[in-house]
């Protein structure tokens, strides 16, 4: 692990995982990852119990890592992998809050609709993975990171805050870079001492992108069991 992502999602974080598998800080280990190998949510949702799951385990083939669920473990990984540079992806709060709106929190309000509450007690019922991934990110994400208030939109403006506060100070200078994607290669590039690539810095994963997989992201996992 040569690159721990302590940003929060929606901060740029898979543009930024896709830069850094084209800088060679490849494979980035991102919240897609846990849709490509769902056993994985049994592993984090164990963390979040907290029963020991292995970093070098859960980690090992990655070179790098960017948002949740990592993110919400920036602390002990730093620790764990203490040579290890940390990028802390930032923007806007504003703007944030909105992408968190448009996004992750418009795909959690769907949990609470008659529908969603209806296919997740269907995967409770079949021990599939679409009940265990909503456990775990609930886990690890609203309650870990945000108190379980993360729908509370002053709550988030000020977790977010004191995130990027507590991040810089438990952090060294040396070993840390603050990161907007929109600032592009460059800051990027002479934080990790590589080479500026001859392209444009890749932007994926807006609104619109989010929304256009989640349904491919998420219908397999209501019928998959992984565990």
């Amino acid at each position: 692990m040569r690159v721990i992502g302590a940003g929060f999602g929606r901060t740029g974080t898979l543009s930024l995982k896709t830069a850094l598998e084209r800088l060679g800080f490849g494979p980035c280990y991102h919240m897609t990852e846990v849709f490509k190998n769902p056993g994985q949510i049994h592993d984090w949702l164990a963390i979040a119990q907290g029963r020991p799951v292995g970093w070098d385990a859960l980690m090992g083939g990655y070179r790098s890592c960017v948002d949740w669920p990592a993110a919400a473990y920036w602390r002990e990984l730093a620790e764990h992998y203490p040579e290890a540079k940390v990028l802390l992806t930032v923007r806007d709060p504003q703007r944030w809050l909105a992408s968190m709106n448009a996004t992750i929190l418009k795909q959690r309000g769907r949990g609470g609709t008659l529908m969603g509450k209806t296919m997740l007690r269907l995967s409770s019922l079949l021990g599939t993975d679409f009940a265990a991934f909503t456990k775990m990110s609930g886990l690890t994400v609203d309650r870990r990171v945000f108190g379980g208030r993360m729908s509370d939109p002053e709550h988030a403006l000020k977790t977010f805050q004191a995130h990027i506060e507590e991040v810089t100070a438990a952090i060294p200078p040396e070993r840390l870079l603050v990161f907007e994607v929109r600032q592009g290669w460059e800051p990027l590039c002479e934080f990790l001492e590589v080479p500026v690539p001859d392209e444009p810095f890749p932007r994926v994963n807006d609104a619109d992108d989010f929304q256009k997989h989640a349904r491919s992201r998420f219908g397999p996992l209501l019928l998959r069991r992984s565990r």
